[in-house]
């Protein structure tokens, strides 16, 4: 079994659209995926959720929702709004461990890596942790963004997981010049490669043309058969 954790260094900078570029190359390559959204806020009746997009985009059916609260806040946050206690950090590890037999499950946060998912205060660098998953950043491309990507990259060093590396959720058709310096500068500021960048509208895309742009856009270490860390050795050395 493999896993990855996809977090953002915000709101709005195109996990889910990664995640399901990342879902569209390993079912075509054959994998049995699973996609695990530990905690969905702020999704209005009627509204696509964070699962159901990516289910749209790819037509994989292995998908899974733990949580949901109403509230576009933090889910600990969230679920005290809704006057509810979260779901535990332990009891979303467990339910990730359940999926053992999917070669690869692909956890997809809420927000960044230091967002508070339950009560405890414990965020998806804890969970990461527990299921021992490595992470992909996504980042939006222009100001601040290597700022954004060195802060989250160190983060979960410290928690002694490992960066996968970054992607790019949602490159501009003409990018302006910082939004082109990010690319040259990134890896050196996030001690991670590049694997590449999703062009803005992706997600808007049938599922044929989400394909061909996830092949077009995600290099080598996410494109095809995944050949990523097992979970008994996803950490650093």
């Amino acid at each position: 079994m493999n896993l990855l954790a996809v977090t953002g260094t915000g709101t709005e900078v195109g996990k889910t659209v990664v995640t399901a570029a990342i879902v569209a190359l390993a079912n075509e390559a054959g994998q049995r995926v699973a996609v695990v959204k530990p905690a969905q806020t702020g999704v209005a009746d009627g509204d696509e959720s964070d699962v159901a997009a990516v289910r749209r985009l790819t037509g994989v059916d292995d998908m899974h929702e733990l949580i949901r609260y109403p509230d576009p806040l933090a889910p600990a946050t969230a679920a005290r709004r809704a006057g509810v206690s979260a779901l535990g950090v332990d009891v979303m590890a467990r339910e990730i461990q359940q999926l053992h037999d999917r070669d690869l499950i692909l956890v997809e946060g809420a927000g960044g890596m230091l967002v508070h998912l339950d009560d405890s205060g414990r965020t998806l660098a804890d969970l990461a942790d527990a299921v021992n998953a490595p992470v992909v950043v996504v980042a939006a491309a222009g100001l601040g963004t290597l700022n954004a990507v060195a802060l989250t990259c160190e983060a979960i060093r410290h928690r002694g997981l490992a960066c996968h590396g970054v992607v790019v959720g949602s490159w501009p058709a003409e990018p302006d010049l910082a939004a082109q310096e990010n690319l040259t500068d990134i890896e050196a500021y996030a001690g991670a490669p590049l694997l590449g960048a999703m062009p803005a509208g992706s997600g808007r895309l049938d599922r044929a043309a989400f394909l061909a742009t996830a092949r077009a856009s995600l290099g080598p270490e996410l494109g095809g058969r995944w050949t990523g860390p097992e979970t008994t050795n996803s950490r650093p050395a």
